[in-house]
């Protein structure tokens, strides 16, 4: 029978030494002063990170050194932090599935909090078994677990999670999916076809949660799936925030979509980066994963292309985009994605020499054969974990009023 337990992250040097794979940014807890700050694993080279002292690197890794319990450096300070610590924190709890406990951890941190205890075991057959460790009664529930490759495996432990908290008569069950994975199913394209995403929706309903909370959904519709209040974040921020600190020459940027059907979506992107251009990647698809470019729409001669999409599976569209925007003349071509696939040949494609740099979020995992010198990754955390503590400040008050 094989075990799992997600461990509590305590205040201790230990928890921030073995999150050597984290590094945590600048951040503020304050409720009406709220920015959206990044906090990134730095891969590439040529990244920067806003550290109080170099990183020791060891075998290509970036590693924090060890802190004294009762010194921290200026980049992990809050003057907030135990304030926010009493927002009803005693009746807030946030656990964590296996599917991504490092981002469940960066959000506890965040929060103030310490991840609840949880035993989750597989056993010889594959079955999944879920016990929490600590009371729930009367408490908001917070589950981390996105829907991330193997989806069913994950999906079906966050419904056993779900039923665990209901049984335990929690007061209100919040599922946090950074990465919703069965969002492309989500119309009838051809005759006899599932809409998995409706049927998904409908499974995490009737498990018992009271409320879903995404980010970045494949299409907006997919929040019409539910039949609960649905809190859909986008990750825009921490990307546009990324490159804003890069200091590319507002004239030379153009954003670039990969397909028509995420033209809106690169729009809104290049009206918050400096209004910038948009080029569309017009492209016809044969099968799934599978895609043609055929031409592009827009001027990117000279220009630093943003190609700007929801996620990269196998890279495929993404890497035919960019072959074309060079054809076409672009002088470097940036990839920017919320969530992170990469199903193969994804890594062979990204890190072919046809991007600057790929930046991503870390919604799903990345693992560590999975790195590149190009490859960038954002944390999310700061922006869930407040996120979280709003949605819980809002049931708080209207529970005061009932």
């Amino acid at each position: 029978m094989a075990s799992f337990t997600i461990p509590s992250p305590s205040k201790s040097s230990s928890f921030f030494a073995s999150s050597s794979s984290s590094v945590f940014g600048r951040c503020s807890l304050s409720h009406r002063n709220f920015a959206f700050n990044r906090s990134r694993i730095c891969v590439s080279n040529h990244s920067k990170c806003d550290l109080p002292q170099p990183l020791n690197y060891g075998n290509g890794k970036p590693t924090i050194p060890i802190l004294n319990e009762r010194t921290l450096p200026k980049f992990l300070e809050s003057a907030q932090m135990e304030t926010n610590v009493n927002r009803n924190g005693a009746k807030l709890k946030v656990f964590s599935g296996t599917a991504n406990p490092e981002l469940s951890k960066e959000i506890a941190w965040y929060m103030g909090l310490e991840l609840g205890k949880i035993n989750i075991k597989r056993f010889a057959d594959g079955e999944i078994y879920v016990q929490l460790q600590e009371s729930v009664r009367g408490c908001s529930v917070y589950l981390v677990q996105p829907t991330c490759p193997p989806a069913n495996e994950n999906l079906m432990e966050l419904l056993i999670m779900v039923d665990a908290c209901r049984r335990a008569s929690a007061k209100n069950i919040t599922v946090v999916i950074p990465y919703f994975g069965y969002a492309r199913a989500d119309r009838k394209t051809q005759g006899r076809e599932s809409i998995a995403a409706k049927l998904v929706a409908n499974l995490i309903t009737e498990a018992g949660a009271n409320r879903v909370l995404a980010c970045d959904l494949h299409s907006g519709q997919s929040m019409g799936y539910f039949d609960i209040p649905v809190d859909h974040v986008y990750c825009q921020p921490v990307i546009l925030d990324y490159l804003a600190s890069k200091k590319i020459c507002a004239e030379d940027l153009v954003v670039v979509s990969p397909d028509v059907g995420g033209v809106a979506r690169a729009r809104a992107f290049a009206k918050k980066l400096s209004d910038a251009p948009l080029a569309i990647v017009d492209k016809r698809r044969h099968g799934h994963n599978v895609a043609e470019v055929m031409n592009l729409i827009g001027d990117v001669k000279g220009k630093v292309a943003v190609m700007v999409d929801d996620m990269i599976d196998t890279a495929g569209t993404i890497a035919k985009g960019a072959a074309l925007l060079h054809k076409e003349g672009a002088r470097e071509v940036y990839a920017c994605c919320t969530h992170a696939v990469f199903s193969p040949p994804a890594i062979e494609r990204l890190s072919g020499g046809l991007f600057q740099e790929v930046i991503i979020t870390n919604t799903l995992p990345v693992a560590e054969k999975n790195y590149f010198p190009q490859l960038t990754v954002l944390s999310v955390a700061n922006l869930l974990g407040e996120t979280i503590w709003r949605v819980h400040d809002d049931c708080s008050v209207s529970s005061i009023f009932q």
